[in-house]
């Protein structure tokens, strides 16, 4: 019936359920210089992650392709527009990692606040640093989401079980959505960041989002809550980008910025000698929001049923660039 390549691994029972269908499955990282040399021209789709770039000259290399699945939310690394005007749907498994990410943002906000990772650092170089690593609570604490999508309403759901005022600022979000979950919308995003002494990114990386978080904003959070010094922190399990990490890093050193916990970087992998990643108030994760045994399995399933559709002329409902279809 077809043929298949996916490009960064895929869950087992995932690749079953394609070959069940009648697809020949191809497993194996295509290098970028053959993706533009047309390494894809005997395939009626492709589903990749995060490390395969299809950018407007690899697609316009391979014009044979019907679909491209990504598996996962973020639709960054593909041309969405070159891919529609080729008449090459982008489909995409939006739901599937949703818990995983709540769960690591909620780790990494816990982290921060009692220097987990920088007690475990300081415990295998043999310190024993009680006194110096007096934490604060997040109970009681505002917690700004940037997008209030999914897994920032997730995330809200946790943090008010653990006593923090949830805010947001989504331009796209109806009020009654924001208030139907106990959350305050904000109208402008300099309002949150005056507010909220601990931020969380949940928004995609677009032109409008590059560098969002910037020195500016960060500048005026509040630092203290209720009479408690709390400092500020930012958390990043969304898209790397976002963030000025040059900025991030100039605030970590003046202490504009108390903590800050990265899942993603603009740069991926990150580069040797990164100062930021050195500062002793950072701690990170190397993109692994959607990293669960269990993401990955419905990841797989859901985009597989995604190809599956698309590829029988139907119209998948995770379709991304469905302006063009």
């Amino acid at each position: 019936m077809g043929k298949i390549a996916v490009t960064d691994g895929m869950a087992p029972e995932a690749v079953e359920t394609l070959q069940k269908a009648g697809y020949e499955v191809t497993l194996g990282f295509i290098e970028q210089h053959d993706l533009l040399s047309g390494g894809l021209s005997e395939y009626d789709a492709i589903i990749v992650r995060s490390a395969t770039k299809l950018g407007k000259e690899v697609i316009e290399a391979n014009p044979n392709l019907k679909i491209i699945g990504r598996a996962g939310v973020g639709v960054d690394n593909i041309d969405l527009e070159t891919a529609g005007k080729n008449g090459i749907m982008v489909v995409n498994a939006p739901n599937a990692s949703t818990q995983s990410v709540v769960e690591l943002t909620i780790g990494h906000l816990l982290s921060s606040m009692r220097h987990v990772a920088k007690a475990d650092r300081g415990i295998r170089a043999g310190k024993w640093e009680k006194k110096r690593l007096k934490g604060t609570e997040l109970s009681g604490k505002c917690l700004g989401l940037i997008g209030f999508g999914r897994i920032a309403q997730g995330v809200a759901k946790v943090a008010q079980s653990l006593g923090m005022e949830i805010h947001t600022y989504d331009p796209y979000l109806p009020a009654k959505v924001a208030k139907s979950q106990g959350a305050y919308l904000h109208k402008e995003i300099d309002s949150l960041f005056e507010t909220c002494t601990h931020i969380s990114i949940h928004c995609n990386l677009t032109k409008e989002t590059h560098h969002l978080v910037n020195e500016k904003r960060m500048s005026l959070m509040p630092g203290r809550k209720g009479g408690i010094n709390c400092g500020n922190h930012i958390v990043n399990c969304a898209r790397g980008g976002i963030i000025d990490e040059d900025a991030l890093l100039a605030a970590l050193k003046s202490g504009v910025i108390r903590s800050a916990a990265l899942d993603v970087f603009e740069i991926e992998p990150i580069e040797e000698n990164n100062e930021l990643v050195q500062h002793e108030n950072f701690h990170g994760t190397p993109h692994i929001g959607a990293a669960t045994k269990e993401a990955q399995q419905r990841v797989g399933l859901d985009i597989a049923e995604a190809v599956i559709l698309g590829l029988s002329g139907e119209k998948p409902p995770t379709l991304v660039n469905k302006e063009f279809f």
